[in-house]
């Protein structure tokens, strides 16, 4: 089977701060020699196959990772490659159209919702920008069966994003932003960090109501029992590199690297 996304040896580095300003320092390599093949979800009441967590603490390349994915980050080495065809060959246009086959949820919903839309307006704003105005009703009619599979009440619907809404429920305003074009590839940045225990849940039954219905995703997180629940294979990333990878419930139960056993000592038991 065809590989939906593919990284090869993927490396991100950032200038240093004082190189930035014309002294001397070092760079640093956000990601380095990063591989990963995913292939499509197959469709299916026990579909996980197209499911890929990343995890690792906070600084350890995850979200420039998403990034790097989807072109917004451009490598420093390597290539990735969507259904075979490498991004780096790809025109600016088939870019555009690639990355309209994928959905992206951003780590802070606060930085990238627009403020000033409402939450339907904020939701159905992918759709305007690609189908334009005149399938506008079919736009409305998927909006709203988001928000109501996201369990946003119908009386927050018409409010300002700026003003109404809580961390948790910006969260699920972008998830449902990110799936009203039925992505084929979800990036998923801690889709459920601002979220409590319901609505955790909530949200990770919606994701895989789109897996079962052929959607492949990567998800990102710092907590190894979400990835457990979210995918059926996970990396471990430390400083921009792999560690471990393999089956989310072998990682969990025979954890084989310290970086990976001392994630798992971190979390909290009863």
């Amino acid at each position: 089977m065809t590989a939906i996304l593919r990284a090869t040896d993927l490396g991100v580095r950032f200038e240093g701060r004082r190189r930035l300003f014309g002294g001397r320092g070092d760079d640093v390599w956000a990601l380095k020699g990063f591989s990963l093949s995913l292939e499509p979800s197959l469709k299916g009441e026990g579909s996980v196959g197209g499911t890929l967590s990343i995890v690792g603490e906070s600084g350890s390349g995850k979200t420039t990772l998403l990034r790097s994915l989807l072109g917004l980050v451009p490598p420093t080495t390597g290539d990735v490659s969507f259904h075979d065809r490498p991004l780096s060959a790809m025109t600016a246009g088939e870019r555009q159209a690639m990355r309209r086959r994928c959905g992206y949820v951003p780590q802070d919903p606060y930085a990238s919702l627009p403020p000033t839309l409402t939450v339907l307006g904020a939701v159905l704003e992918p759709w305007t920008l690609v189908h334009g105005r005149g399938e506008r009703e079919e736009g409305l009619s998927r909006a709203k069966e988001l928000l109501v599979e996201m369990k946003l009440p119908e009386d927050l619907w018409s409010a300002r994003v700026r003003y109404a809404l809580s961390g948790g429920q910006r969260q699920r305003v972008a998830v449902a932003r990110a799936l009203i074009l039925d992505p084929e590839l979800l990036l998923a940045d801690e889709p459920t960090a601002m979220q409590d225990v319901s609505t955790r849940g909530e949200v990770l039954e919606v994701l895989s109501r789109r897996i079962r219905g052929g959607m492949s995703m990567i998800l990102v997180t710092h907590d190894l029992l979400l990835a457990r629940h979210a995918a059926a294979r996970a990396l471990v990333l430390r400083m921009g590199e792999i560690v471990e990878s393999g089956s989310t419930a072998d990682l969990l139960e025979r954890p084989a690297h310290p970086y990976t056993q001392s994630l798992l000592a971190a979390l909290p038991r009863l």
